[in-house]
């Protein structure tokens, strides 16, 4: 072998040497990305899965997410918790056409029920769960699972577009009503009838929610400029709110503050928006002339418009009618899909931002002033096989380990050995998590397991 061949020979083997050292360290930063993540009904909880299972943490406090449960079940792809009881809805790739009701505490199968296509997305109120497939939509009574009614042949709906209202009185359905442009339907999933057809936008409906209270609805078509919040009592617009001027986006999620005023917005830019729902929003004939002392040279602009909308045009008119956002928060994670929602934690209104890694942004607001989110703490949601540098270190919460259930109290007395349970403590078990909580009273997470206490009258 001449020198030459030796050197080229030995180039070679260090650039694949330095090659393999490269795609090993390309390995090592791999991090753990959340398949979904998703929050329950009263943004009381969040609901986290991976490839390899998914986690439930309790959102009550900005130090720490308090875990509440873990399972290691593969491909999980839909979990939904029933607000803070121990049901939660379970669909895994594995089965894609069967629903599971689950007692997470009990680690016992509720019951199960089997479609006829993919099940694209599973909602829960107390009264009702919704199963929605491409196309068709499945009403079931939850205190017995009984499907109840059933719409078919809904335009095509793959990404399981849909929005059910929590609230017993307005308990509503929201589904888009068309292929081609932003119809959306509002059905009342308690006297089983259509209640209102909305045309919302011109485009496709990319995102919809309920008001808590169930009376109004935000949606956002394809093009995400514009929110637009409308009555499900008579489909009249309440609200237009505008996003963005400069282009278009991709909206991911929409949510009301618990209270209703609020209402955030995330998409596929760098800013997550808040919005006011201000009376002074929907007021428009207001006398023209001196400055609103209230509202300074923003109100009498407001004023003059509105005053002059006959002689402008339309669209002119529209957008410097349009509400503007409230507060805001920028984050470096464009592109990424990011999920927002507004919760009471610790008695005070937080936004909460979560993103494809597993991370939980949670940020206070300020419902006076507000303007820029201040950044409270970050958690991480999944495990990461990476070792973070000391600048770049998270708030995380111990998951809770997988363990053997133990026998209640209440199985002793009835002589159980395992934590089975009859078809009448299914039944009751759903009855129990579909109840209101009173507001008046205590109450105690026993989920049924305190026997009855006889006291002796003095």
């Amino acid at each position: 072998m001449s020198l030459s061949e030796g050197v080229d020979l030995l180039r070679q083997g260090l650039v694949t040497g330095i090659a393999g050292l490269m795609a090993g360290g390309e390995e090592d930063t791999e991090t753990t990305q959340a398949t979904f993540i998703t929050f329950n009904q009263d943004t009381t909880c969040v609901a986290v899965g991976t490839t390899s299972g998914y986690s439930l943490y309790t959102l009550n406090s900005t130090d720490a997410l308090e875990p509440v449960y873990q399972s290691d079940e593969p491909d999980v792809y839909i979990a939904e918790r029933l607000f803070s009881s121990s049901l939660v809805a379970v669909v895994s790739n594995s089965n894609a056409r069967t629903l599971r009701v689950c007692h997470f505490k009990k680690g016992t199968e509720i019951c199960r029920y089997s479609y006829g296509d993919q099940i694209r997305a599973v909602r829960m109120s107390r009264s009702r769960l919704v199963v929605c497939l491409e196309e068709s939509l499945y009403i079931h009574n939850i205190r017995d699972m009984k499907v109840i009614h059933t719409i078919r042949d809904t335009p095509p709906n793959p990404s399981g577009l849909i929005s059910l209202s929590c609230d017993n009185t307005h308990c509503y359905l929201a589904y888009p009503g068309h292929s081609h442009t932003g119809e959306l339907q509002i059905f009342d999933t308690i006297n089983l009838a259509s209640r209102v057809i909305i045309p919302a936008h011109e485009g496709q409906l990319a995102a919809l929610q309920f008001s808590p209270s169930g009376t109004r609805i935000a949606t956002a078509s394809e093009k995400g400029t514009v929110i637009r919040v409308f009555s499900t009592h008579d489909g009249s617009k309440l609200y237009e709110l505008r996003r963005g001027l400069k282009r278009t986006a991709s909206i991911y999620s929409l949510s009301f503050s618990p209270c209703g005023s609020f209402l955030a917005c995330s998409s596929n830019t760098e800013t997550i928006h808040v919005f006011k729902l201000d009376e002074k929003l929907k007021e428009t004939a207001v006398l023209a002339g001196s400055p609103p002392s209230d509202d300074g040279w923003f109100g009498y602009i407001n004023t003059m418009v509105s005053a002059s909308a006959g002689y402008l045009p339309s669209q002119v008119t529209d957008t410097l009618l349009q509400g503007r956002a409230f507060a805001s928060v920028h984050h470096n994670q464009t592109g990424t899909k990011t999920l927002c929602a507004l919760a009471m934690i610790q008695k005070s209104l937080r936004l909460l931002i979560c993103n494809e890694e597993g991370f939980l942004l949670m940020y206070s607001l300020d419902t006076e002033e507000g303007g820029d989110c201040s950044l409270i703490k970050q958690f991480k949601l999944v495990e990461s096989p990476t070792v973070l540098l000391q600048n770049e270190i998270v708030e995380t919460s111990d998951a809770p380990t997988n363990q053997d259930v133990a026998i209640t109290y209440s199985d002793k007395l009835r002589n159980r050995t395992t934590n089975e349970m009859t078809e009448s403590d299914k039944f009751h078990e759903m009855a129990a998590a579909a109840e209101t909580p009173p507001t008046t009273c205590f109450l105690l997470d026993d989920d049924g397991e305190f026997p009855p206490v006889a006291f002796k009258a003095s």
